[in-house]
């Protein structure tokens, strides 16, 4: 599996991926992998509507963010966060830091706690400035998880982010968009940037019980209030 040091090159706009894996999540040069016994016809999660191909990512523009509106707030001091609100599709659940184990692997929420979601502790937390990256199942053998229903987000919705301080930041989504594994546009998805931003990422698309899921849900979202 590859090497999760290659997030520091992504964040710091150098070459190659942001890397990580477990039992359920490996992001990876073909994104994160989030693995479950899969359904009997394949089907996977919901899938926001088709936007720009990959492939039209690869420009020299590819390391920003998608097009949005200049924040409404600065970025916040760095606090731990401590649960996470999807209003729109009825997310309401607590976070767990995730770091890296022995074999260089980014640890994951237990598979068996559905309603469980993790952020990259060691990167920016959310609400700080830079690429907040937060992941979760979109299901597992009981049924779906946390993230089941992140492709139905639209731009416009607000995800909300509760956190030590007792602050709540919430950004408001930008983008929501579906990338093959093996297209995987990494500077797009976890490159630096001064801003407070947030990617909630969760696996998607059709699911093979030999090679897991095809693709990955990502949402784009930037600080847009601070209660």
């Amino acid at each position: 599996m590859p090497n999760p040091d290659r997030l520091l090159r992504a964040r710091r706009g150098g070459p190659g991926p942001l890397t990580a894996g477990a039992v359920a999540v490996a992001l990876a040069a073909g994104g994160i992998w989030l693995l479950r016994d899969g359904t009997a016809d394949g089907a996977g999660p919901p899938l926001p509507p088709p936007s720009v191909p990959t492939s039209a990512l690869r420009s020299p523009s590819a390391s920003a963010s998608p097009t949005r509106p200049a924040p409404a707030v600065p970025p916040l001091p760095a606090s731990v966060p401590t649960r996470i609100r999807i209003p729109a599709i009825k997310v309401d659940a607590p976070m767990v830091g995730l770091g890296l184990g022995t074999s260089r692997q980014l640890a994951t929420p237990p598979m068996e706690q559905r309603n469980l979601a993790g952020w990259y502790r060691d990167g920016p937390a959310p609400g700080a400035a830079g690429n907040a990256i937060t992941i979760g199942h979109a299901d597992n053998r009981s049924g779906p998880a946390v993230f089941y229903r992140l492709g139905l987000l639209r731009p416009g919705n607000t995800v909300e982010v509760t956190r030590k301080d007792r602050r709540t930041a919430v950004f408001t989504v930008d983008s929501v968009r579906v990338f093959l594994k093996k297209d995987f546009p990494d500077a797009l998805v976890y490159g630096a940037t001064d801003q407070a931003e947030l990617r909630v990422i969760t696996c998607g698309g059709r699911f093979d019980k030999h090679t897991g899921y095809e693709s990955n849900t990502v949402v784009f979202a930037h600080l847009s209030a601070v209660r």
